[in-house]
């Protein structure tokens, strides 16, 4: 840590052509380099300090679409080997992106020492046509985390999220119902259901990766009991044990996990969390079961079953 502030002192006042005052030293930094830790999100875009460089992530989270990825991106970046891009990419998802090539993609990262693990986050990678062979072309031997929750509890938060946007934006908004129900029956090319078909979606991955390349988290434990599912990912990245019980703290107020570490504490945005809306019991069971004999296929696929409906 004491590397990294008077690398970065030296650096700002080399820019600046004078001392800063002692008692501004760290507000300065703060806002004009933001190196109080070696997490990614205080890089600066415009510094990069010596033994320092912008990597190709060695990690991607794929998704999946509310299951809580930016949850687990949030807190992997707790441990001190693992930086992560602070904004979602669609480099491989979006073609207007994968054309402006891989150092663009490598641009866009943060800088990292090489002890370091870089990861991005996209969640529309998983639901994909093309980010698996793309991803594969890069680097075939990339590991990957796939955060996934009951599907039903995912379509309901894919909703949520759609309806708070439209909301926000002053759009027309529909009821849950009406939007996943037409003449009677399920609408089964509702773009949420799509979305939570795991085992359509993971059976293009396998396609290009071992099962031993993905890892997949429980989101639905993940909120509940953080610590156990961040351990897995360490074994999974073959890291060091670095994240504790002391980084996390329930709050009342949001009902869900924070995170403590630097001696700071932080929260998911405010956009997460929202209330779900309550949905009629029988449009329940027709979700419940429709997904039923996917899961079951995904579950043989990845030899492991979860706690779904």
């Amino acid at each position: 840590m004491a590397f990294l502030l008077v690398s970065a002192y030296l650096l700002l006042t080399h820019a600046q052509g004078a001392p800063v005052e002692n008692e501004t030293l760290f507000e300065t930094l703060s806002s004009q380099v933001g190196l109080f830790s070696n997490k990614s999100d205080h890089y600066s875009a415009q510094v990069r300090l010596p033994g320092t460089s912008r990597q190709i992530p060695q990690t991607i989270i794929i998704g999946v679409r509310k299951g809580g990825t930016r949850a687990l991106l949030e807190m992997l970046d707790i441990h001190p080997n693992i930086v992560v891009a602070a904004t979602e990419v669609h480099f491989f998802d979006w073609d207007e992106n994968y054309v402006k090539g891989i150092d663009w993609y490598r641009s866009l990262m943060p800088c990292s020492y090489g002890n370091q693990i870089t990861i991005e986050k996209t969640p529309g990678y998983f639901t994909s046509p093309q980010a698996p062979e793309r991803i594969h072309d890069m680097n075939s031997s990339i590991k990957l985390l796939l955060i996934l929750r009951d599907p039903t509890e995912r379509v309901i938060s894919d909703y949520t999220q759609v309806y708070y946007n439209r909301v926000e934006s002053h759009k027309p908004v529909q009821l849950f119902e009406d939007i996943v129900i037409k003449n009677g029956a399920l609408n089964t090319k509702y773009k949420a259901i799509q979305r939570s078909l795991y085992d359509v979606h993971m059976e293009k991955w396998l396609k290009h990766f071992s099962l031993d390349q993905i890892h997949i988290v429980d989101g639905n434990t993940l909120i509940k009991d953080p610590l156990p599912e961040l351990q897995k990912v360490e074994r999974f990245l073959n890291l060091p044990s670095r994240i504790m019980s002391s980084n996390f703290y329930f709050n009342q107020t949001k009902g869900f996990y924070c995170i403590r570490s630097d001696g700071r504490e932080r929260c998911l945005h405010e956009s997460k969390g929202r209330p779900h809306p309550l949905v009629n019991n029988t449009v329940l069971e027709q979700l419940y079961s429709y997904f039923r004999e996917h899961n079951a296929k995904f579950y043989r696929m990845v030899n492991h079953s979860f706690d779904w409906h």
